[in-house]
């Protein structure tokens, strides 16, 4: 199960920075994560300011 980035994206790309595998992008409006590079340790949520990265 990866992470997930909700809809209330600030589009901040803290999580991106926060990513040890690189599995996140910026995308249409909100940063986005590749389920497949995701290893699913919660660096990013932790990183983001807004708290909107969940486990899917």
């Amino acid at each position: 199960m990866a992470y997930k980035i909700g809809d209330d994206c600030i589009s901040c790309g803290a999580c991106a920075g926060a990513c040890p595998v690189g599995a996140i992008s910026e995308g249409d409006g909100k940063y986005v994560i590749d389920a497949d590079a995701c290893i699913e340790c919660g660096a990013c949520a932790g990183g983001c300011p807004v708290g909107t990265i969940e486990m899917e």
